[in-house]
């Protein structure tokens, strides 16, 4: 059995020092809704139990799918790598980003620059990128871009759709366990502010070619959609934030292991969800789900 963790949104806090210059962008606004109430919805003592207890799990590896920062302030990458290092090795933690890790077009190019090992593919590839690691085949995409004030849109384009039905294609003959890590959903439904741009281009191709998993974050909240596939349907499992505090309109914070065993065929996967217990203080499992092919 191969046991993946999942993980999403750590909009890592508090904020480093301000370069007060980098304060007049969408960043000045998003700084503000920080100081009014996202300081209070993200709390670091939080995501450190949650953290603690997913190192307490026999997880084989670890996909974090974005948000790691809040702003893109220059000050935020540097500590944000080194909450990447204290959580594992870039060849056991696979990350692919937000739009919070790109909110801004003056932060074009920090993400690879300083977190670029665990955003690249066995090849060294960036965007999509493949990771091999035993029955799994991970492929990394990014939906991150900066976008207008109020708006959180992703979009992948044309050359990541047209690249992923390749990988697809080329994993299902090695008969590995599809696993597509990206920030925003591809199922349908998303706010018009919030989502995927080309999500029905992503939708076509997996319909096509098919994936075991579909994995995201974005929306702070634990979900399962169905997706359509050329002979079964494919699951796109969502995680709230992993600093959620309780209290909020969004899920407190919790993360997922993927329980992958069987072959191409017969493949098994449970999914355990742990997150924090009703005291808000403990990290317990709160579901059990069997995903059937």
């Amino acid at each position: 059995m191969f046991v993946l963790a999942h993980l999403s949104d750590i909009h890592l806090g508090p904020l480093p020092t301000i370069p007060p210059l980098e304060l007049f962008s969408k960043r000045g606004l998003g700084f503000l809704n920080w100081l009014r109430k996202r300081h209070r919805m993200h709390r670091p003592e939080v995501l450190a139990r949650l953290i603690a207890d997913l190192k307490s799990q026999p997880a084989d590896h670890v996909a974090v799918t974005g948000d790691l920062v809040n702003l893109s302030l220059s000050t935020e990458f540097a500590p944000a790598r080194a909450w990447l290092d204290r959580l594992g090795p870039p060849q056991g933690v696979t990350f692919v980003p937000g739009n919070h890790d790109r909110y801004v077009r003056a932060a074009e190019g920090l993400a690879a620059q300083v977190w670029g090992t665990y955003m690249q593919g066995d090849a060294h590839e960036t965007f999509p990128f493949v990771r091999r690691r035993g029955p799994v085949g991970l492929i990394g995409l990014s939906t991150s871009l900066p976008t207008w004030p109020f708006a959180a849109t992703g979009t992948l384009g044309p050359q990541q759709i047209e690249r992923l039905a390749e990988l697809l294609a080329a994993l299902a003959d090695e008969k590995r366990f599809r696993v597509v890590l990206i920030h925003h959903p591809p199922s349908a439904g998303s706010s018009f502010f919030r989502r995927l741009t080309d999500a029905q281009d992503l939708r076509d191709v997996l319909g096509r070619h098919g994936a075991e998993l579909v994995l995201h974050g974005h929306l702070h909240e634990s979900s399962l959609a169905w997706l359509d596939g050329p002979r079964a349907r494919i699951p796109c499992v969502g995680v709230p934030s992993a600093s959620g505090a309780p209290g909020f309109h969004d899920d407190p914070a919790a993360y997922n292991l993927y329980e992958i065993s069987g072959k191409p065929g017969g493949w098994r996967c449970t999914v355990v969800t742990r997150g924090l217990g009703r005291d808000g203080n403990s990290v317990t499992e709160i579901a059990r789900t069997e995903l059937a092919y």
